[in-house]
């Protein structure tokens, strides 16, 4: 993949569309986060926002939705020990940075002196995607061609398509942060998505299934031959759906297929891993570093350096550069997830994962890209040890709770397993248990990891950030299913 544009061609840009053309630099903005610390904060920052975000849709045939949004605003923050003080703004001047600073101040005490304000330009190096803008890249006749080649696509595969429905959803984020000790950091965050869902009927039954495509890129290079693959795979999950029958119930082995069912480790894991859930003893996994948490073989990791997936982060929204952290390595639970607040408390260092949705909101620990290593087995060995079980192809939604790791998640794509053989596709499938006694019950790893880099949003205390999920095929014995049947 080549990225577009350098660390320094971004400064330059988000310099421009934030400070410049509002009357701001960088000297007077840390002398401003100085002035927020007031006398007894530990820290403080001033975070800048612009986004421009395009989407259209496309039901029946016929382009029913498009719109187009620009917003951009300011937040500073100051912090002393677990409190957080927020004053936003989307005035973005010189006054109203200066107003908002001593907002703040006032909360944490009177106000500090401005020292001498030192720029230290900590721009991350190497990146994990380009500084294109999605938003620009094509324009609106060719943005909705796209969703159009989509519905053709879907309608020409099978005549049994009686429904396609798509969106195409563009955006760019610029950011700037500051802060009291003299970082200045930036970055530029195109975010692409493409999505595709069709009905099927065959003797008055209808099914549905969904695909996505999309990174932080542009899709104005999307070929026709990608976009027909798109189309396919949407309409083949759906069709095999038809001749399904009801879902087994009770303990049995199952079989989760690799890519985005990753979204498991995320709601089951994941979150409990979470710095902040930990510090205050709230997740299942709280305390237990250097403990057996998972199978053998069972490494999982949170990785913001994944070139072009739409979690990933050349900055998080607090500076730190993206990094890949191992949360269970080899079973052993070996870290979390930090901020920089719930990082100080700890006494450890950030892990690059504080992120928020927006600048009026505060930022805390969030996952970028989160998934399971790769083990040694084919995903046809791994089927074939199966006797008698399901494999789930593709999960829909699910739950968790965060304190217990109990979850539940609905299986969208499922068949089962007879004699180590894929069979009847079945439906109603749902898969429950808890995060850290079902990663003990991995059993066999495939050598198959895939990353979705399209689909994920993670939402969590209100907000919305984009994320990325993936695991290899893995067989999880003993897992107890939900059915129909």
């Amino acid at each position: 993949m080549v990225l577009g544009g350098t660390t320094a061609d971004a400064y330059g840009s988000a310099s421009d569309a934030l400070l410049s053309r509002n009357g701001l630099g960088e000297d007077n903005l840390i002398s401003n986060a100085s002035l927020a610390l007031g006398k007894g904060g530990d820290y403080a920052d001033i975070y800048l926002k612009s986004s421009m975000v395009e989407s259209w849709a496309i039901e029946s045939g016929e382009v029913k939705r498009g719109s187009f949004g620009i917003d951009q605003g300011f937040g500073v923050r100051a912090v002393r020990g677990e409190q957080s003080v927020l004053a936003t703004s989307q005035r973005i001047d010189f006054p109203s940075v200066r107003q908002a600073c001593n907002v703040v101040a006032g909360p944490l005490g009177a106000q500090a002196s401005n020292g001498n304000a030192v720029v230290r330009m900590n721009q991350a190096t190497p990146i994990y995607y380009g500084f294109d803008d999605p938003v620009a890249a094509i324009d609106s006749s060719e943005k909705t061609a796209l969703l159009e080649a989509i519905d053709n696509a879907a309608r020409r595969y099978d005549a049994r398509v009686v429904e396609v429905m798509a969106s195409l959803t563009v955006s760019r984020d610029i950011v700037f942060i500051a802060r009291h000790d003299g970082y200045c950091g930036s970055d530029i965050r195109p975010l692409s998505r493409l999505d595709v869902m069709v009905q099927v009927m065959q003797n008055g039954r209808r099914e549905s299934a969904s695909r996505t495509i999309g990174g932080r890129g542009n899709l104005g290079g999307l070929t026709q031959q990608a976009i027909r693959e798109l189309a396919a795979e949407a309409v083949d999950a759906a069709l095999s759906k038809l001749d399904a029958q009801a879902a087994p119930a009770g303990t049995m082995t199952v079989v989760i297929g690799p890519g985005w069912n990753g979204v498991l480790l995320h709601e089951a894991v994941g979150h409990g891993l979470e710095g902040d859930f930990n510090r205050r003893g709230a997740s299942a996994f709280a305390g237990r570093i250097g403990q057996r948490v998972a199978a053998p073989g069972v490494t999982i990791v949170d990785d913001g350096t994944v070139v072009g997936s739409r979690g990933s982060v050349n900055i998080d929204d607090e500076g730190t550069p993206g990094q890949c952290t191992t949360l269970i390595e080899d079973g052993i639970l070996t870290g979390y997830m930090q901020d920089t607040l719930n990082a100080r408390l700890a006494g450890v260092a950030s892990t690059g994962n504080g992120r928020r949705e927006s600048y009026d909101v505060l930022p805390m620990p969030r996952m970028t890209n989160t998934y399971m290593r790769s083990g040694g087995v084919d995903p046809d060995e791994i089927i074939a040890s199966v006797k008698r079980g399901i494999y789930v192809a593709h999960l829909g939604g699910g739950q968790v709770d965060i304190t217990s790791g109990r979850f539940v998640f609905s299986a969208s794509e499922a068949f089962l397993i007879d004699n180590g053989k894929l069979t009847t596709p079945v439906k109603g499938a749902t898969v429950l248990g808890d995060g850290p006694e079902s990663l003990k019950r991995v059993k066999l790893i495939g050598n198959d990891l895939r990353i979705d880099t399209a689909a994920g949003v993670c939402g969590k205390g209100g907000q919305s950030v984009p994320v990325g999920v993936g695991q290899p095929t893995l067989r999880i014995d003993e897992m107890t299913v939900g059915g129909t049947a």
